[in-house]
């Protein structure tokens, strides 16, 4: 006689086990799915945003565009009255003022960088950090209102007369160095701006500096290095395009800088070589200036002239992703 099969018992467990854990999967996925719609929302939105910033600015400036054609780039007329304008001095004073900055800016953002990581007791870092988190702080109207009221006075009285007597003769160099020593100009107006870059910039390489692993600058002092070729050896290398991304950044803020600016460079429509005479830029004209607008033609030049100041901050920053990306690709080759 055959015995029955056994009866086995059903597992629930193991049914609302596979349950769960398809309901899981799905929420999983949708939560998801969700999440790249979100992300992907506030990436579109910066593109939006800056386009539809420069679409407004080329639509305001469309007047001045069609009216001058291309040669609102390069001439330098500014004559509100008889509805003549051209672009040519607040372009030339924005890239000069900028380029001053910089080149003040970046080996003293450097030195400050290096001795805070490298060179400074542990004691001192923290009270020369707090103080150029506080410089970074400083609105910008203060700046201009020190420059002005201080730093205007003490070139006049000092360092543009003693640029005229004694670089101004120079053959070569000498003409950026000649003129009335009045304090207001762009040289002025650079070292100003640079006073004010020098804390992002620092900052920024503080930062990077810091990311260096220690047993590499420990390897490089122990075969013998001196302290200079760590930095220039290990440092530099290894924190090079953030450097650069951080000098770049400083560079859009100088360029786009309009309050400091507009105190201490002059607000003159003249076209001149010489650093020690007054200037304008881009954004010193439109705060100035737009209140003052009398006139469609007016308003639009000056709405082109901020059409023109996102071009050149546009371009800066399209050298700056080039130049990283050749970085990125001569450090793959060379590892």
């Amino acid at each position: 006689m055959s015995s029955a099969p056994p009866i086995v018992p059903a597992q629930p467990h193991a049914l609302d086990t596979d349950g769960l854990a398809s309901q899981r999967e799905q929420r999983d996925q949708r939560n998801d799915t969700w999440f790249r719609y979100v992300v992907t929302g506030c990436a579109l939105f910066v593109l939006i945003a800056l386009l539809g910033a420069a679409l407004s600015m080329l639509w305001g400036g469309r007047e001045a565009f069609s009216t001058f054609g291309w040669s609102f780039l390069w001439s330098s007329d500014w004559d509100a009255v008889q509805k003549k304008f051209g672009a040519l001095v607040p372009i030339y004073g924005t890239l000069i003022t900028a380029l001053i900055a910089m080149l003040i800016a970046v080996p003293v953002s450097l030195g400050i960088s290096i001795f805070l990581t490298e060179i400074a007791p542990a004691w001192l870092r923290t009270p020369v950090s707090t103080a150029i988190e506080l410089l970074a702080g400083i609105p910008s109207i203060i700046y201009g209102m020190w420059g002005l009221f201080v730093f205007v006075p003490f070139m006049g009285d000092h360092i543009d007369p003693w640029l005229d007597e004694h670089v101004g003769p120079l053959p070569i160099i000498g003409p950026l160095f000649q003129g009335a020593p009045i304090g207001l100009g762009m040289l002025t107006a650079g070292i100003v701006l640079a006073i004010m870059v020098i804390p992002f910039i620092s900052s920024i390489m503080r930062e990077v500096f810091i990311t260096v692993p220690v047993h590499l600058k420990e390897s490089a002092y122990a075969v013998g290095n001196t302290t200079w070729e760590v930095v220039w050896d290990i440092v530099l290398p290894f924190t090079r395009s953030a450097v650069i991304g951080g000098i770049f950044l400083g560079l859009g803020r100088a360029l786009g800088e309009t309050m400091a600016v507009t105190f201490v460079l002059g607000n003159a429509h003249l076209l001149s070589a010489s650093l020690l005479q007054p200037g304008n830029s881009i954004a010193a004209t439109i705060a100035n200036e737009f209140t003052e607008a009398d006139s469609s033609i007016y308003l639009s030049s000056l709405i082109a002239l901020g059409f023109l100041l996102f071009v050149v901050t546009f371009i800066v920053l399209a050298i700056a992703r080039v130049l990283l990306g050749r970085l990125a690709q001569r450090g793959g080759k060379t590892s």
